[in-house]
């Protein structure tokens, strides 16, 4: 048995990077940062998060930088070479199935949608 699931809830770190490709799908890229449950720690860990088709489009409506939002999904490594080097190079990304719009109304106003929402 296998089991590859993350659940996060943090503060995006910027407006979501957008990108409508040819083949009709749409891909959404944004930074997560998550507060650490420890004493010790005052910086957050960043989390990259890919999403894709429906859940990129709610991102791309609603989701701004600062806003709280929760995600579940699972880890992958993007791999490439490094251009100078040559080196094979990775970075975890989230890939987000459930996208989960949190925070309060305050939060909300001025934006023309309040209040929580899911989008798988």
């Amino acid at each position: 048995m296998s089991l590859n699931v993350v659940h996060l809830v943090g503060r995006v770190g910027k407006d979501p990077d957008v990108k409508y490709l040819t083949s009709g799908k749409v891909v959404c890229k944004l930074t997560l940062a998550v507060n650490r449950q420890s004493r010790n720690s005052d910086e957050p860990d960043w989390f990259t998060l890919e999403m894709w088709d429906k859940t990129a489009e709610v991102a791309a409506n609603y989701v701004r930088k600062g806003k709280q939002i929760g995600v579940k999904g699972s880890l992958k490594f993007d791999t490439w070479s490094d251009r100078t080097t040559g080196t094979n190079r990775s970075s975890p990304v989230i890939l987000v199935e459930r996208l989960e719009l949190l925070g309060s109304k305050r939060e909300d106003e001025g934006n023309s949608f309040s209040g929580s929402s899911s989008a798988m």
